[in-house]
């Protein structure tokens, strides 16, 4: 079955895709920014996850608040979010109102405001937000296990950033890379839904092509060393019960060997490894699952393998039955 996807460039280098589906009144607008943590360096760690909240405080013709309003008052559904390679907002609203989502998105793109009444307020909430992922041990292990992998690469650090950093971070320092990477020309539009694709591209054109073509963001050119032997980590936290957790390096989304690597995941993790989020829970025929839970040995067991720029990771965890000591999982 043909994808008809079709596929254009403004002036400006951005870059857009469409695809019309008729199949009911309804339309999803997607924008997609060449940035994430790995475009980040100590002491701006974080900074990619609190520009996307500052996306949401405002612009001159958008107040705070009102992006949220707006997609909800016409029946929609909007949301953002960021990783390690990308940042990603989308609107999914009646066809008919999908005009809302470029307004919204064009708009932002350059004119968000960053307020410093909302920069402080927002590093509170970013602040929370990470200490809520402090309660949970496996993610101190995580994170320990990450920065462990990577001794060079910027996937050494978690998506939500060092502590340390978010409590310094400035305004000038977040509203400087939303103008490097917040360019046209490191962005990609991705439309689906009941529309008519000429008439799609040319609301684009007119919403987005007086948008000026921005200098391009600088190449992310450190690689990773290759690891010379086993490393081992141990972390210590309050706490009854006991984590296991082994990562792997893994080959980038480009790299031939990432799809055999993908298709194992799933064979030893069931198709939810090969969910978008690359992350998920057995299903109790799966291989993990019989060789850990159903024998008693671990009360959960996970697997996460992730699409990635650079070489990444495949990762599996578990918790311990109590009782059994971890050289055991392992």
């Amino acid at each position: 079955m043909a994808i008809d996807v079709t596929e254009h460039q403004l002036d400006n280098g951005l870059k857009i895709l469409l695809k019309p589906i008729r199949t009911a009144p309804v339309a999803t607008f997607w924008v997609w920014y060449r940035v994430g943590s790995r475009n980040e360096v100590p002491g701006i760690t974080g900074i990619s996850h609190w520009v996307e909240h500052m996306m949401f405080k405002g612009t001159p013709t958008l107040d705070k608040g009102e992006i949220m309003h707006l997609i909800n008052r016409n029946g929609g559904v909007d949301n953002a979010f960021t990783w390690t390679d990308f940042t990603a907002y989308f609107e999914t609203l009646p066809s008919d109102k999908i005009d809302i989502a470029l307004r919204i998105e064009s708009d932002r793109m350059i004119n968000a405001l960053f307020d410093p009444v909302e920069v402080n307020s927002e590093r509170t909430v970013i602040i929370s937000e990470r200490e809520g992922a402090e309660n949970d041990p496996n993610f101190w292990l995580a994170e320990e296990v990450q920065a462990t992998a990577f001794k060079v690469h910027p996937y050494h650090h978690d998506t939500i950033g060092w502590k340390q950093d978010l409590q310094i971070m400035t305004r000038e320092q977040l509203y400087a890379h939303y103008k490097m990477f917040y360019v046209p020309n490191n962005a990609i539009i991705v439309a689906a839904g009941d529309f008519d694709a000429n008439e799609m591209l040319e609301k684009i054109q007119e919403k987005f092509g007086a948008i000026p073509r921005g200098a391009d963001p600088p190449a992310m050119k450190t690689t990773e060393p290759p690891q010379e032997g086993e490393r081992r980590v141990k972390v210590r936290r309050p706490g009854t019960m006991n984590y296991f957790h082994a990562a792997y390096h893994a080959p980038r989304a480009s790299d031939p060997d990432f799809f055999p690597a993908f298709v194992l995941a799933g064979v030893l993790d069931g198709v939810g490894s090969m969910s978008y989020s690359g992350q998920s829970s057995p299903g109790r025929s799966t291989r993990l699952y019989r060789a850990l839970v159903e024998t008693e040995l671990a009360t959960s067991v996970d697997c996460s393998f992730r699409e990635t720029l650079d070489p990444g990771l495949i990762e599996f965890s578990a918790t311990a039955t109590p009782g059994v000591p971890l050289e055991k999982i392992e």
